[in-house]
């Protein structure tokens, strides 16, 4: 199939998808910690509890997820009836992120255990199967980048509506001043952010959406759970891309979590809640610019060296934030964050794309759903990563309890690391397990060449 074939609409609406699912996460990652850590003063660690518990949950929800989704079979599709189900349930829910229940520490933990959990289900269950028809719709090579490209344009537009948005309802993120209403201002924001996502999902849902018949009957021939996991867990290609990929997410992860407190205590930002969603806005935006210097970069050197240079690239970006204590310089320090982790928001799911080609080869099935399950998997467990790292810092820095007042210098120290040391080292153990990822080169371009012949056998069996 020739990129000429998918009209405009469809490519855009498609990524029009990928607009809500980064509104919705994202929005997720930058406010749910500073919410029930600073304005609910949950114990640090019991917030880090209560990743843990949900990560431990998303070990079986998302690869089972992708599993179900690769064996549906409806007239709609095997995709599209499971984005349609999560649709007006994920809108509602960013509403009741910011509703806590309970007086006790004990019953705020168990609501923001549940909410976190129950937003993630419907998270899940939209975010996969859109994903999962990125490889499946879009085939050959043009296509891909392409439509990559417009997907990460559409990425970035949700991380500036995602940081942005609640700086227009919400006077103090880090609830420095106390304010009496501040929870009130977090749950607006959580309506009108429901609100905005609910209606790119129904523009992906009328225009975006268009399975390949050739593939319809995959379903029927999916493995098992347990074939399905050890196909998966045995293919060496995934195995070192799933490395790189949980380095990756932790790093996306770390940072708009932990924005808020470094922006207002190492950058001295006050009440100017816009300024601290300024400092990732700038780096999004220069993600745009970003992503067409990796998309050239990687038709000259490949998806697999490309990631591994922007990977170095954004490692050395973050140096400064050891160092720095003005918002000026915050800025400028993003302006280079934004240049290297672009080539990570692009390349990866190209990536991705390239290994579930290659097991369809070895399968003769996609399994779109159950790779970007297992992925779900991978982003869920840097979570994790991200919360025992905080939580250890701010325990060792004796945080764990909200207080403005107890701020010292062993705390600032504890918040420039978060934002320079932790995420450096994690994007080098990424590089590294990238060093060794096997499909590139030659073997790339035969498992290309194989995979048009066997499509080629599956048009031909469509009746």
């Amino acid at each position: 199939m020739t990129e000429e074939q998918h009209p405009f609409i469809e490519k855009f609406a498609f990524s029009v998808g990928e607009f809500s699912d980064t509104v919705a996460y994202q929005s997720f990652t930058y406010l749910i910690f500073t919410f029930y850590f600073s304005v609910i003063k949950l114990n640090v660690n019991w917030i880090t509890l209560g990743f843990i518990i949900w990560s431990i949950w998303n070990a079986l929800n998302d690869p089972l997820m992708g599993l179900l989704s690769d064996r549906t079979r409806t007239k709609w599709g095997r995709r599209k009836p499971w984005i349609l189900a999560a649709t007006i349930p994920l809108s509602l829910v960013m509403f009741f992120l910011f509703t806590p229940l309970g007086y006790t520490d004990f019953g705020k933990f168990i609501y923001f255990l549940i909410i976190i959990m129950v937003f993630d289900g419907v998270y899940t269950m939209m975010s996969l199967n859109h994903t999962s028809l990125f490889p499946e719709m879009y085939i050959d090579d043009k296509s891909r980048a392409s439509v990559s490209s417009m997907r990460r344009y559409f990425t970035v537009v949700g991380l500036i509506v995602a940081f942005v948005i609640p700086t227009l309802f919400i006077e103090d993120l880090t609830n420095k001043s106390g304010l009496p209403y501040t929870i009130n201002q977090y749950q607006i924001n959580g309506a009108v952010l429901g609100v905005i996502i609910f209606i790119g999902l129904i523009i992906l849902l009328k225009w975006g959406i268009k399975e390949k018949k050739e593939f319809r009957d995959d379903a029927l021939n999916t493995p098992n759970i347990f074939k399905a996991f050890k196909y998966t867990l045995k293919n060496k290609s995934f195995l070192f891309y799933v490395v790189a990929g949980l380095m990756n997410w932790y790093v996306f992860g770390m940072l708009p979590t932990i924005i808020p407190f470094y922006g207002t205590y190492v950058l001295h930002i006050e009440k100017e809640s816009i300024l601290l969603s300024v400092l990732l806005l700038v780096a999004f935006l220069m993600s745009i610019p970003g992503i067409y210097i990796w998309k050239i970069i990687g038709f000259k050197i490949g998806t697999r060296q490309g990631l591994m240079l922007s990977m170095s690239t954004w490692a050395i970006a973050m140096i400064p934030f050891y160092f720095i204590s003005n918002f000026i310089s915050g800025l400028i320090t993003m302006v280079f964050v934004g240049i290297g982790l672009a080539g990570s928001l692009y390349y990866i799911d190209l990536i991705i794309s390239d290994i579930i080609d290659e097991d369809e080869l070895k399968t003769g099935v996609r399994r779109e759903g159950g790779y970007y399950g297992i992925n779900a998997l991978i982003i869920r467990l840097s979570t994790i990563l991200i919360f025992v790292t905080i939580g250890l810092v701010l325990n060792t820095t004796g945080w764990y309890v909200y207080d403005p007042g107890a701020y010292s210098l062993k705390i600032e120290l504890g918040l420039r690391s978060l934002m320079f040391i932790f995420p450096d080292i994690a994007l080098v153990i990424g590089i590294i397990s990238l060093y060794f990822y096997p499909l590139h080169g030659n073997k790339l371009k035969e498992i290309r060449m194989a995979r048009e012949k066997l499509h080629t056998e599956k048009r031909s069996k469509v009746k």
